[in-house]
């Protein structure tokens, strides 16, 4: 910047000045904020705003008598605008968009799991004893074949039998849950 398109009060209107500066200096920061903000165009244009934002309130750190251009100025100011603009991103959540939003599996709601767990608990209380055991043991308390085998006293080839004979009476009690049950 020359000390004809020097920022200062006195001799142009603010939008004049700071129309120059756009015109002379715009491109270099907008090439440099651009690679900063990772392509991210409008990102990159809020920041150029915002360092021109800069420089128009604080017109006296672009005097023409300290250095030859404002170019250095405007970069640096610009530079530390997208570092603090990276670091407020990170601070916070990830932003979801919609695309996202659309591909994700809908959930049941918490009504709908307590529903569905008082189905459960009701049909495997029609189970026998001992099938009611082997499922609670192997299902609900994550035991393995050879723990549940252990505990009740039991060959594995009958807990498994159990497990499975228990499922399948379970899955004819429930057949809106049949997809769960396997």
């Amino acid at each position: 910047m020359t000390a004809a398109t020097t920022l200062t009060r006195t001799t142009t209107c603010a939008e004049d000045e700071l129309a120059a500066l756009q015109r002379e200096h715009g491109r270099w920061l907008f090439a440099l904020l651009l690679r900063l903000c990772d392509g991210d165009r409008q990102r990159a244009e809020d920041l150029v705003q915002e360092t021109l934002v800069r420089a128009w309130q604080h017109p006296e750190a672009l005097r023409a008598d300290d250095f030859d251009s404002v170019r250095p100025w405007l970069l640096t100011v610009g530079r530390r605008l997208a570092i603090d603009a990276r670091r407020a991103r990170q601070a916070r959540p990830a932003e979801v968009g919609d695309a996202i939003l659309e591909n994700l599996r809908v959930s049941a709601d918490h009504a709908e799991r307590a529903a569905a767990a008082l189905d459960v608990r009701e049909a495997v209380k029609t189970l026998t004893p001992e099938h009611r055991e082997v499922l609670v043991l192997v299902y609900f308390e994550g035991a393995s074949v050879a723990e549940a085998a252990h505990t009740l006293g039991i060959p594995p080839g009958t807990v498994k039998s159990r497990a499975y004979y228990a499922l399948r009476a379970l899955r004819r009690m429930l057949p809106g849950y049949a997809a769960d049950l396997r």
